[in-house]
């Protein structure tokens, strides 16, 4: 089987993270996030991916060449951003599978413990041109609705509402028959959810919803990135592209963690890192080269690449870019993000999104 990986978009939400590197290569649990989509997917039967690109296209080739993780990699690249489906369908064009095989689209944004394999065999026994992964969720008033009937067959997709009609919504993951794909105007900007899915069911095409209500996240958010990395850490999801067994803490090699430290609830520590005697790292991803002080105290948050916190500082829900310092007695709160390059001096103050 053949898939298509849509790792075009631009991680904006995830800055400055993403200033220098795209969000699915962002390291999680030690490798790139897509790394823990490919081992799924060639666990799933997947042996050939086209990768869909755009932002910092060369890098995706760089990190894994034209084979990883038991599959061939192909790589496409958009002139401009095309929507959803329209990366779907510049893409096709290095897929090649005959009309009526199945081809499964991932978005390399999502983490997923569901059963692909299963959503294959529902496409494959409705004969349908598309098989969506759906999930239900507590509150679906804040996505999009995918209602379905008594045989399992998408009927809408309807927009956000206060009065939901199901708790059912798009998780990202879908199956089409590669004749499908070309009915998606070629070379123009066109979204799935609001143009080929319900173009589809208008004109009777059989759309079937797969709904598995396992492990699913949208990492596209900082809390979430940082959660998704802590959960794979954990094993709260298990992924064969992570190295080294679940626990409470990943070192990496050449890291240097002092007895003395607490390091725990799902943390990282990247290559190179150093964590000091006394300090308080609690499910938190460290990067390469990341420093944390005496004293100082780490939650929920992202250490950049060789940035540094001192002696005493506390970061809670922070993201501090590549290179960036906080000096001692810095206090960092909810959300605060820190650019590249950017160095707090000694202070007491207490900085975060509220202030």
């Amino acid at each position: 089987m053949e898939a298509i990986l849509l790792v075009g978009g631009q991680g904006t939400r995830l800055r400055p993270l993403t200033i220098s590197t795209p969000k699915p290569l962002l390291p999680t649990a030690g490798v790139a996030f897509l790394a823990h989509q490919l081992a799924r997917a060639h666990a799933a039967g997947v042996d050939r991916i086209v990768f869909a690109t755009s932002y910092r296209a060369e890098m995706f080739e760089a990190a894994f060449g034209s084979h990883a993780y038991g599959v061939d990699l192909a790589y496409v690249s958009e002139r401009r951003p095309l929507g959803t489906a329209g990366a779907i369908r510049n893409a096709a064009k290095a897929l090649t599978c005959s009309s009526n095989e199945p081809v499964l689209i991932l978005n390399g944004d999502i983490l997923s413990g569901h059963d692909v394999t299963a959503q294959v065999s529902v496409h494959e026994k409705a004969g349908a041109a598309v098989t969506l992964h759906l999930v239900e969720v507590e509150d679906p008033s804040r996505f999009g609705c995918v209602p379905t009937d008594a045989d399992g067959r998408v009927t809408a997709f309807l927009e956000k509402t206060n009065h939901p009609v199901t708790d059912q919504i798009n998780a990202g993951c879908y199956v089409f028959r590669r004749d499908a794909i070309d009915t998606i105007p070629e070379d123009e900007v066109v979204s799935v959810e609001r143009e080929t899915f319900p173009g589809l069911i208008s004109s009777g095409a059989v759309v079937m919803g797969y709904v598995e209500s396992g492990y699913w996240l949208d990492v596209g958010t900082p809390q979430a990135f940082v959660r998704g990395s802590c959960d794979l850490v954990l094993g709260r999801i298990a992924s064969a592209a992570m190295p080294g067994d679940p626990g409470e803490r990943l070192i990496l090699d050449g890291a240097v963690v002092s007895p003395r430290a607490v390091v725990r609830d799902g943390t990282t520590v990247g290559r190179g890192a150093e964590i000091e005697a006394g300090a308080t790292v609690l499910g938190s991803v460290l990067q390469d080269g990341a420093f944390v002080a005496e004293g100082a105290t780490v939650r929920d948050s992202v250490v950049g690449r060789g940035a540094r916190v001192g002696p005493g500082a506390t970061l809670d829900g922070v993201i501090l870019g590549d290179g960036a310092l906080v000096g001692p007695g810095n206090e960092l709160r909810d959300g605060l993000r820190l650019w590249p390059g950017i160095a707090l001096p000694p202070t007491a103050v207490r900085f975060s999104t509220d202030a």
